[in-house]
């Protein structure tokens, strides 16, 4: 977002940037031990920071960012998965997260922030990677999908531990800590699978009925709940009753982008729509609720 724009709308803190930022992602996991942990990251270069908000901190006015490292790389990131093992608490902090790249390669990169950064690239992928997603409870594995109809299995030496062949681009990823022995895969073509990890087969499916499906969660509150964007429409699925969506709602006119549960409560959750379109807005949502709670 532009500064001036930003301040239109009610940043509550800009970070200056002298490149375009195409993702931004902040550590889910809690074990962080210094604020929220967030990495973004643009054509050259990935930032790490963290942040401090008051409520956490009596001192600190509103939100409190700051730098702990850039990592310069001259490659565009596309998207950015951390891993459960960062630790930010202990005597000797851990940084690991891994990114998809422009070149079609995901990078690993394990740092101490100070003289320790690793890359471990790893080679697989023969098209643009869409998503991808570190095993949440013991971060030894990453899976990723990608616009060659393959969703991969990676570990941490760049392996490929397994494949599945799909029959559309993939286009979102989910490892649940509740499923760990369950993947979630969506395609473009509005079907979304459930894979067994230690069958290797799929074992449960959900349709959109309408297509390009190009973003999908599984809710962290409540495993039963999956949630979509696809073509202007959000999306609902309980899987124990149907393969097909319960609650469905035109969002955003000129195509809807992304869908993001929230993480704090099961009926609440986001979508954006495509970046420079008139109905770009990032919209929440609430299950209870007919209208859209907050545009912006």
């Amino acid at each position: 977002m532009m500064v001036n724009e930003a301040a239109s709308r009610g940043a509550t803190h800009t970070v200056p940037t002298d490149e375009t930022v195409h993702v931004v992602e902040f550590n889910p996991f809690e074990d962080c031990g210094t604020g929220s942990l967030v990495a973004y990251g643009g054509d050259n270069y990935i930032v790490v920071g963290s942040c401090r908000f008051q409520e956490e901190d009596a001192e600190i006015k509103g939100m409190e960012f700051k730098t702990l490292q850039t990592f310069h790389r001259g490659i565009r990131v596309d998207s950015i998965a951390w891993s459960p093992e960062t630790k930010m608490d202990t005597l000797t902090q851990l940084i690991q997260f891994c990114t998809a790249d422009a070149d079609r390669n995901l990078r690993l990169l394990t740092s101490d922030l100070k003289e320790n950064t690793r890359w471990q690239v790893i080679e697989g992928h023969t098209d643009y990677i869409n998503d991808l997603v570190f095993d949440p409870n013991t971060g030894k594995q990453i899976a990723s999908v990608s616009d060659d109809h393959t969703c991969r299995i990676w570990d941490l030496d760049g392996n490929q531990k397994t494949s599945f062949l799909l029959h559309s681009p993939g286009m979102s990823l989910c490892w649940h800590p509740e499923e760990m022995y369950k993947l979630m895969v969506a395609q473009k073509n509005g079907i979304i699978r459930f894979y067994d990890l230690v069958t290797l087969q799929a074992i449960l499916s959900l349709d959109c009925g309408q297509m390009p499906l190009m973003s999908a969660d599984w809710c962290l509150g409540n495993t039963i709940k999956v949630g979509a964007v696809a073509g202007n429409d959000w999306l609902i699925w309980d899987i124990t009753r149907s393969s097909y969506p319960q609650e469905k709602r035109p969002s955003h006119l000129d195509g809807a982008r992304q869908f993001r549960w929230s993480k704090a409560n099961e009926n609440l959750f986001a979508t954006t729509g495509y970046p420079g379109k008139m109905n770009s807005q990032l919209l929440v949502h609430h299950l209870g609720h007919p209208q859209v709670i907050t545009d912006k």
